[in-house]
């Protein structure tokens, strides 16, 4: 089950989760760093996620970050997007995001209230 989250709702969406987790690759190769991401606009900045995740950038710039849900069964946020360096920190522009979960978990809590519309999954 996922719900579209429009770019412009991201803040609204984010103030439901905690932490998230920062994915690059390289060389087929998957890295994964805790983030606390703070909005800029729309773009989500990372502060310090560390040298191989810069380098993973220089190779391959589409990212994705997570933010798994607060309770059991709850709603997972992806945003994927292409990401930059700016010094230590990584900048993500997000290109889609969306609430997920399986279908197995669709006794669980309602969606957050800040995705932005009606919350109706697809």
């Amino acid at each position: 089950m996922s719900i579209p989250v429009a770019i412009g709702d991201l803040a609204g969406a984010l103030a439901d989760f905690g932490s998230g987790y920062l994915l690059t690759t390289t060389e087929g190769r998957v890295k994964v760093v805790t983030v606390d991401p703070e909005l800029d606009g729309t773009d989500l900045v990372a502060r310090g996620p560390g040298r191989g995740t810069l380098a993973n950038l220089a190779a391959n710039p589409a990212v994705t970050v997570v933010f798994p849900p607060a309770e059991p069964k709850g709603y997972t946020l992806l945003v994927d997007g292409t990401a930059a360096a700016e010094g230590e920190d990584v900048r993500v522009t997000p290109t889609t995001a969306v609430l997920h979960r399986p279908r197995s978990h669709a006794d669980g809590p309602v969606p957050p209230d800040g995705c932005g519309h009606d919350c109706a999954p697809v």
